[in-house]
């Protein structure tokens, strides 16, 4: 009966922890704009429709890569789905000089912020870079993903039409 009541104990919970770890809400940590500013990431928006956090860094070229490859098809995405990215750079005080110049260059779309301190990325529990966060119509966490290879963008795109039928 122990044994039983052990094992049930520990499926609850595993259980439990992977909800967490799904269907959670932004938290209300601040990361800094672009400009300089501090943006509270619980204030996120996109009218009902999915929104897409990446966590990247300049030093990351799985990154830039994924971020790159979708930035190509972006706009189509946008379309279909009304989908709104969001990335979130890692880079510390050091290397974050480097993320604006990338970014400009990249000709990329997307609302971009900075989590030098990365007290956003121990919240959501973001431990190496490309994480990548799917979020529903109420901001709830409802897929990740971590790294990226070719063709990654196809599962994350599936996963946003679910989402939007």
């Amino acid at each position: 009966m122990k044994k039983q009541t052990l094992t049930l104990l520990l499926v609850l919970i595993t259980s439990t922890f992977a909800w967490t770890q799904e269907n959670r809400t932004l938290p209300g940590v601040e990361v800094k704009t672009l400009e300089g500013g501090s943006f509270n990431i619980s204030e996120l928006e996109n009218d009902g429709k999915p929104i897409v956090i990446s966590f990247w860094a300049t030093w990351c070229k799985p990154c830039k890569k994924e971020l790159n490859t979708i930035a190509e098809i972006y706009e189509d995405w946008q379309e279909e789905t009304g989908v709104k990215l969001v990335a979130i750079s890692i880079d510390d005080s050091r290397s974050m000089i480097r993320v604006a110049p990338y970014v400009n260059s990249s000709d990329w779309d997307y609302e971009v912020y900075l989590d030098p301190n990365k007290d956003l990325c121990r919240v959501l529990g973001v431990s190496t870079v490309p994480h990548t966060f799917l979020l529903n119509e109420k901001k709830e966490i409802v897929w990740q993903h971590r790294g990226y290879i070719d063709g990654d963008e196809d599962e994350l795109y599936d996963r946003i039409v679910e989402l939007t039928n």
